[in-house]
Parts: C-alpha cells; structure tokens; sequence
C-alpha cells in the first residue's frame, strides 16, 4: 500500500510539469524541431520520475527539465526552464 502511495504522489506532482513541457512543444508555429524523453521508477526504495523537452523553431530555442523523488524521508523535486528568441534583421 505504500507502494502505490508512493506512486500516487509521484504522478500527482509530475503530471502538470509534464503537461506543461507537452503545452510548450505544442505552442509553437509551423517548423523546427522538438525533443523529449521522461523515466519512471518505483523500486522498494522509493520512486521517481524525470523529464526533459527542447525545442527548436527556427526563431526561439527552449529547453526544460524536472525530476521527482518520493521515499521514506518525504517528496523532493526540481525544475528548469531556459529560453531564448532570435530579432529577425
């Protein structure tokens, strides 16, 4: 039961970080190039999940990543999020 516990929580947590990174994919204009990638593992130990997304779109770059942690001490995680747009002279 702790277990599942474990996984609620996790879930619960990531699911608008990772939503949000899909939202970001999704927004931009037509061209360019995107990359994600999330892990997930629940173990006896503990669980987590992590993620990253970048994107290309030939005018901007973005880039952003998160990890969750869940064990016996508590819930732990973090995020970052970096962007940058291009002047078209």
């Amino acid at each position: 039961m702790r277990g599942l516990k474990r996984v609620l929580t996790v879930t619960a947590l990531a699911a608008p970080l990772v939503i949000g990174c899909a939202g970001l994919a999704s927004a931009q204009g037509g061209g360019g190039a995107n990359f994600g990638t999330d892990q997930f593992i629940s173990a006896e130990n503990g669980a987590g999940v992590t993620g990253d997304n970048s994107a290309d779109t030939g005018g901007a770059v973005q880039h952003a990543d998160f990890g969750i942690w869940s064990d016996g001490t508590g819930v732990s995680g973090g995020s970052a999020g970096a962007d940058a747009a291009f002047g078209n002279d």
